[in-house]
């Protein structure tokens, strides 16, 4: 049986399409990713009879599977790591072996790049790869991945398909283990059980009132939706945005987890830290016309729904996706 494969399967995004795919798909999976973190544990309840590889070792093994597609959602994310050689050798590197393994083997290719590729915004956010060696990341991270874009982009040798997405803001079940780099509405969430409030930046932009700051927030099962869309279509490889192309507000996310709650919102506005005022980013909003005119018709979660879904269904139980 052909072999599916995910790596970074037991984090945020890659459990939530790997527990899609076990209980949609007949084909047989393959989990990549560190299985030593524990945190991670509840993300794969329910995989335990699935194969897993270790990270570092699957690249080594690549010959042994056979491999009908590559889910390529294994990074190293963090925005506040500054050591670029991290970035080089576990996203750079990594991604360009698993590129050219399917550029070989005829294999399609589905990888996360970010929306951290815009920087602060000042280019837009239109998916035109044409413009794409303009783009000027605010850290090593989405440095990386902007890197592997443009580098996928000049490839002559490529898979039979493959797409890039520019991942927005994402927030939804199986982020438990994210910690400080969990969505807003996890903080929004846990602020608010804990203190009845929810504090949020001050604007120090007279452009935006406090709390107006605003951003693409998509649910990570509007996400997954794209992911099986690409996956089962084929057609027209490229890089694409995955949001809704619909910004929102912080008011908006802070209201809606109130909301969930059933109660009454109490928001506190604090100065935004200045270390990050000067880059703070005060407006996002993904360009999502190429993947509508790509096909895509599947829509997207109201941020309302989303949140409600997220808290009623999830977080007040504690439950994994």
């Amino acid at each position: 049986m052909a072999d599916i494969i995910i790596t970074g399967a037991a984090g945020f995004i890659g459990s939530c399409l790997a527990q899609h795919l076990y209980r949609t798909t007949s084909k047989n999976l393959v989990l990549v990713d560190d299985f030593t973190k524990t945190e991670k544990s509840g993300n794969l309840i329910g995989l335990e009879e699935v194969e897993k590889v270790d990270r570092m070792t699957f690249l080594s093994k690549l010959d042994s599977f056979d491999i009908q597609a590559i889910f390529h959602l294994g990074a190293r994310t963090d925005t506040t790591e500054f050591d670029v050689s991290i970035f080089d050798e576990l996203n750079l590197g990594y991604s360009k072996t698993l590129w050219k393994h399917c550029a070989t083997n005829n294999i399609p290719f589905i990888y996360a790049s970010s929306a951290a590729t815009y920087g602060d915004g000042e280019l837009g956010f239109d998916d035109d790869e044409s413009t794409m060696q303009q783009l000027k990341p605010l850290n090593p991270y989405g440095q990386s991945k902007l890197d592997f874009d443009i580098w996928a982009l000049k490839q002559e040798t490529a898979p039979p398909f493959w797409v890039g997405l520019k991942f927005f803001n994402v927030f939804g079940p199986n982020e438990y283990h994210k910690t400080r780099m969990a969505s807003v509405v996890y903080h929004a969430f846990n602020q608010i059980k804990q203190n009845g409030r929810m504090k949020l930046f001050k604007s120090h932009n007279p452009n935006y009132i406090n709390g107006g700051q605003t951003r693409d927030f998509i649910y990570v099962k509007d996400l997954v939706s794209v992911m099986m869309y690409w996956y089962n279509t084929q057609k027209k490889s490229g890089i694409y945005n995955l949001g809704t192309g619909t910004p929102r507000t912080f008011n908006d996310l802070a209201n809606a987890t109130f909301a969930a709650l059933n109660l009454d919102s109490t928001i506190e506005y604090i100065p935004t830290p200045l270390d990050i005022r000067d880059k703070y980013q005060y407006y996002t909003k993904a360009s999502m016309d190429k993947t509508i005119k790509a096909g895509y018709s599947g829509g997207f979660w109201t941020l309302e729904d989303a949140i409600k879904d997220y808290v009623q269904n999830y977080l007040n139980k504690e439950a994994y996706f």
